[in-house]
């Protein structure tokens, strides 16, 4: 894990993520540069080794091809060879086929972290060279001879197994290079000093396909290198990706362990603050209502009624954070039935025209006439409306306009639309006040009583309905506040089932 540095913690933040994506990248260069220095190759370890492991695999895979290619060549030079001849020669080349195999085996029975990769380049470089010797030996049966075709056999013989060692040694270019230097040296010694045509076609052709072979061979070996490299590239990213998913799994375990706490103690919170509030509230009521005779000092009732609205508050805060807390959870279940929007907004009205009153504020009203009804749940729609319309009161300034819009919207649902003549918020303050306990600059500086909650827990109110929440505000220009409720939700009326006429008597 990467250290925190004294000043990340001084500020509260963990460490950067970009730094230890780019440590973790330094990292990988440093390792990947270290294994190349100590590599013969230039690549990494792990590189070499499965180079080697594929030159195994191909020798071992094609090892029954190259043993029935060097019997079909033996049997062919039966035509101008004796078989006494041929055969210390088909023996030289099993021999020199089965210690590849044997070697190639050992190989792949080792553990991955004990291969001793030179040691295995060397080994294998020297059985192809030996490979290749065995093969140049077959010139030797044809060196004191001239019969017509034998040249021609024989160097096509000999292109076909240095084209076969390419393809099965390309992934070791020195291996290679041992196995078809044997069979070019001794295609040189053989036709040396012949000038007859059909001589000279035939070294020009076996020169222009060794060199076509080589080309080849490192062509393979590239591509190789290349897939090798994707594949690492690919567990490397498999690798980080389970990484993260176990970085991310452990997150959300302690995400939901800190989401149960979290659940307990607003629970413990709920019971062990409202039953004394209870008392709060019940006691400092009578206080200040002088039930039991009027205090001696009239300071004492001007106390209690600061005691029953600070325990006001606290109690609406506490039920304020608790329903934010089931909307969040997803555990706030709607008690939906059929109501009436526009007048659920004009109670709210009624119920806010004495504070708005207070503050010498005029609340106008333009309701649709006839609106259907609509399917919600009336608590929550209620406590939609009343948030916004408070916060309008609220943030208004005296003798301030607060207009409330009730209609359809475009696509047939309905829509409340508070708009007030405050200061107005900045653009990029939204974000702000509608995240939880978030407060704009305005509120913060007039020292406006709030939690926060109260957009949010509208906001959440609404999704929950499937509707929209709309705030559209600039300093000096007042703030709009608007909600909808999609189309399904607005009840259509039903047309009267028909009666059966009665049948004339």
């Amino acid at each position: 894990m990467a250290e925190v540095t004294a000043e990340q913690v001084q500020r509260g933040r963990g460490p950067d993520p970009a730094a230890l994506a780019r440590r973790k990248l330094v990292t990988r260069e440093v390792k990947s540069v270290r294994e190349r220095l100590t590599s013969s190759t230039g690549l990494d370890r792990a590189f070499d080794y499965e180079l080697l492991r594929l030159f195994a695999q191909y020798r071992m895979s094609g090892s029954i091809g190259t043993l029935v290619l060097a019997f079909g060549i033996a049997s062919a030079a039966l035509l101008w060879v004796p078989a006494y001849a041929v055969m210390p020669w088909i023996g030289t080349v099993v021999l020199a086929s089965v210690i590849i195999i044997i070697l190639s085996r050992r190989f792949l029975a080792e553990a991955t972290g004990e291969v001793r990769i030179r040691f295995w380049r060397r080994l294998f470089t020297l059985a192809e060279g030996f490979h290749g010797l065995s093969w140049s030996l077959l010139l030797l049966l044809f060196a004191q001879g001239d019969a017509p075709g034998a040249k021609v056999f024989v160097t096509t013989a000999l292109l076909i197994v240095s084209a076969l060692t390419v393809m099965l040694a390309a992934s070791i270019p020195v291996a290679v290079y041992a196995g078809l230097i044997p069979i070019t040296v001794g295609i040189t010694a053989f036709f040396w000093g012949r000038s007859d045509i059909d001589s000279v076609t035939m070294v020009m052709m076996a020169a222009a396909a060794q060199l076509l072979f080589i080309f080849l061979a490192n062509r393979l070996y590239k591509s190789s290198v290349s897939t090798i490299e994707f594949r690492a590239e690919k567990d490397a990213l498999i690798a980080e990706l389970e990484t993260a998913t176990a970085n991310s799994d452990e997150a959300r375990r302690k995400a939901e362990e800190a989401n149960l706490a979290k659940s307990r103690f607003l629970a413990t919170m709920s019971h062990e603050l409202r039953t004394p509030l209870n008392a709060i509230l019940g006691f400092s009521e009578v206080m200040k209502n002088e039930v039991f005779g009027a205090h001696a000092n009239a300071a004492y009732k001007e106390y209690s009624a600061d005691i029953h609205g600070s325990g006001q508050h606290l109690l609406n805060l506490i039920n304020e954070i608790l329903d934010l807390s089931r909307i969040e959870a997803g555990k706030y279940e709607l008690n939906e039935e059929a109501l009436s929007l526009a007048g659920i907004v004009d109670d709210c009205s009624h119920m806010l025209n004495l504070r708005a009153r207070a503050k010498a504020q005029t609340i106008r009203e333009a309701i649709e006439p006839e609106l259907p009804k609509i399917w919600a749940d009336e608590r929550a729609i209620r406590q939609v409306v009343l948030n916004i319309l408070s916060n309008a009161i609220k943030f208004t300034p005296q003798g301030g306009d607060i207009t409330i819009k009730v209609g359809w919207t475009a696509n047939g649902g309905q829509y409340v639309s508070i708009t007030d003549t405050g200061p107005g918020i900045p653009e990029d303050e939204i974000p702000i006040v509608l995240q939880t306990f978030g407060r704009g600059s305005l509120a913060i500086k007039t020292a406006e009583q709030g939690s926060g909650l109260g957009l949010p827990i509208v906001k959440g109110l609404i999704d929950l309905h499937n509707g929209g929440f709309h705030l559209k505000s600039k300093p000096r220009a007042g703030t709009e506040v608007t909600v909808t409720l999609p189309a399904e939700r607005v009840m259509d009326t039903l047309a009267a089932v028909p009666q059966p006429e009665e049948r004339a008597a």
